[in-house]
């Protein structure tokens, strides 16, 4: 069969583009921006992309059209695709068909950490011979590619909430059908589909009241807007982690989050010892609920944790880009306060009070470029030195707001990139730590910047 996917170069559907391939179909697909690592993902896997989205694409006449969340009306390829009554599908609907229903499906949801999360539920699966199906929101740096297709039992999944399609706006999750289910945590975000904190909880309790009475749900028992959600209705098993009742806890043993132990809060005993490639407190929260959900199908916290601590973080989670002498540049998807939050206090922890932090980030998302969320930024750039922000064209939102809520000097360059890139150099002394943090290409800041501090 040929299939055509529309906006393949996001991370999702290039997922989806791995696995059909895999699965013998002939690949095909178009994106309006093509950028990496998704981009070169897909070309070393020999799958032709279209730049744009004409409609003359489709004179290939495929068999199946599975259309992307980016793609809407007005667009000639998805006109042509309705006028001459292809057949089309969205990319979940198309996972699920193809895949899910067959499974024992584990499924990682929650505003924060789902990419991370789901990158170290999986890797557990493979070290412990699972040889799992996955499909992950990033690139895993232990498998080196985003998605694959096995005849193992086992498919573990990134669990979006936000929308399908133009045409099926319910969030992908709910075509998932988990057997296991994480929520890592519950914020606003996604403000271009979602109105409010209820609407998000609605679309995340329709995943918990698929999840069978067989499965787990696992949630944060100090995240308010998981309780809530799970008060609405729950008919599985489920682990409220944090909670008085909880089996197991978690205990650092250091501070900046890179190792802990696992603990039997009845007896004490401790199960077992984790060491994590990786800071920050949410890391070994997320590193905790892989674990949990890897022990609700039998496997053990020990073989579970020695896996763990051959973990790679994807990329794009703090990947170290660029060291120069003493200064190291890392990349960072962070794009939403608390996950900006805690990964610079992660990383001040990692580096101490003496060395200089310098945060440069870009607010991509819809709903950074919306001012969702734009009460609680400037304070999360806390754990920093120096804070530049790039003010790109598609932001519309009184941003000098943020350098009264900085408690640490933070400058907005409104002009170009590469004057941006000037200032960071300017602000750059022999022993900085530069953390880039979007959700997008971002004009390759990153490498930019690296090759011009090492040109000074």
């Amino acid at each position: 069969m040929h299939i055509h996917i529309l906006g393949i170069c996001g991370t999702f559907m290039g997922g989806i583009a791995l696995i059909a391939q895999q699965a013998g179909h002939k690949v095909t697909g178009s994106d309006q921006n093509v950028y990496p690592p998704m981009s070169d993902e897909l070309k070393e896997a020999g799958i032709e992309i279209y730049q744009g989205y004409g409609a003359e694409q489709l004179d290939c006449k495929p068999d199946l059209i599975v259309v992307g969340n980016v793609m809407k009306r007005g667009m000639p390829v998805v006109e042509r695709m309705l006028d001459e009554r292809m057949n089309y599908v969205s990319g979940p609907q198309f996972l699920e068909d193809l895949y899910l229903r067959h499974k024992t499906v584990l499924a990682v949801s929650g505003t924060h950490g789902k990419t991370t999360t789901t990158a170290m539920l999986t890797w557990i699966l493979e070290a412990t011979g699972r040889n799992p199906s996955f499909l992950v929101g990033g690139i895993p740096e232990n498998f080196g590619y985003s998605a694959r297709a096995t005849d193992s039992e086992y498919f573990v999944i990134e669990a979006d909430e936000y929308d399908c399609a133009f045409f099926d706006k319910r969030s992908k999750f709910v075509h998932y059908h988990p057997n296991i289910a994480i929520i890592n945590n519950i914020e606003f975000d996604h403000a271009d589909i979602f109105n409010s904190i209820e609407d998000i909880k609605k679309q995340f309790h329709q995943m918990v009241r698929i999840v069978p009475s067989s499965g787990t749900v696992i949630y944060p028992a100090h995240d308010q807007n998981a309780v809530d959600t799970i008060k609405k209705g729950l008919w599985s098993k489920s682990i409220a982690v944090g909670a008085e009742d909880c089996p197991y806890s978690l205990e650092l043993t250091h501070e900046d989050g890179s190792a802990f132990k696992v603990i039997e809060q009845a007896s004490g005993a401790e199960l077992c010892a984790v060491s994590l490639a990786a800071t920050g407190v949410h890391n070994a929260h997320n590193a905790f609920m892989a674990l949990l959900a890897a022990k609700s199908i039998g496997i053990d916290f020990k073989d579970g944790a020695q896996a763990l601590a051959t973990f790679k973080m994807p990329k794009r989670r703090m990947e170290l880009v660029g060291t120069i002498g003493d200064i190291k540049v890392y990349d960072d998807f962070a794009h939403h306060p608390t996950a900006i939050a805690t990964t610079l206090e992660g990383l001040r922890k990692s580096v101490g009070p003496e060395r200089r932090i310098v945060c440069v980030f870009e607010p991509r998302s819809n709903s950074m470029k919306m001012g969702a969320n734009r009460e609680f930024l400037g304070a999360s750039f806390a754990a920093a030195d120096e804070v530049f922000v790039y003010h790109n064209e598609a932001v519309h939102w009184d941003m000098s707001i943020l350098e009264r809520d900085c408690p640490k000097p933070l400058h907005i360059i409104m002009t170009n990139t590469q004057d941006l890139i000037d200032a960071v150099v300017k602000a750059t002394d022999e022993h900085t730590t530069v953390v880039v943090m979007s959700n997008g290409g971002f004009e390759n800041v990153k490498g930019r910047l690296v090759e011009a501090l090492k040109a000074r």
